[in-house]
């Protein structure tokens, strides 16, 4: 990984992708929804790993994603926040991720699967707030967040069938938005 977070993969003779400092990663393009499309086939740009944001651009960013129907993309904006956040930030941020990555699921198909990670989400988030005493961190209307996520994680139970991501993305700062 460069300094920009930036990782140049290549497929190597042993058949594995692997980036520039050498450690396994997979070069196959991306659809939306972050499942692996055939060499060649044409995906979409993937979030680079490892990019320190604010936290307001992490917000931004993510909002943006899950608006876009990518909540896989914006589970990694995330998950980069909550590895170099600072630490009493991380549950947040960790859930935060579980939640885009139960959209995810959802989407995809995996209704037990994202139901799960959806309920995990909103708890570990929720339980974040109880403890730091901080119900709008960074903006995030986070018991909105909770909310939306165990409804979407009971209404894919009731209903069996995958969700449109894009549409059912969640409001970060609340109805408005917030932005």
């Amino acid at each position: 990984m460069g300094s920009t977070g930036e990782t140049h993969s290549v497929l190597t003779g042993g058949a594995r992708d692997r980036d520039s400092e050498g450690r396994a990663r997979n070069a196959r393009p991306r659809d939306g929804l972050g499942r692996p499309l055939p060499y060649g086939s044409e995906g979409v740009p993937r979030q680079p790993e490892g990019v320190v944001r604010t936290p307001e651009e992490t917000v931004r960013e993510a909002q943006r994603l899950l608006d876009e129907g990518r909540p896989f993309h914006a589970h990694e904006v995330f998950e980069d926040a909550w590895k170099a956040g600072p630490e009493e930030e991380r549950e947040l941020w960790r859930g935060l991720a579980q939640v885009a990555v139960g959209l995810t699921h959802a989407a995809r198909g995996n209704l037990t699967g994202g139901a799960r990670l959806l309920r995990r989400g909103a708890g570990a988030a929720g339980a974040w707030v109880a403890g730091s005493g901080r119900p709008r961190p960074h903006g995030i209307d986070v018991e909105a967040v909770a909310a939306w996520a165990r409804e979407l994680a009971g209404e894919v139970e009731r209903e069996g069938r995958s969700v449109d991501a894009a549409a059912r993305a969640p409001r970060l700062r609340g109805a408005d938005g917030g932005r």
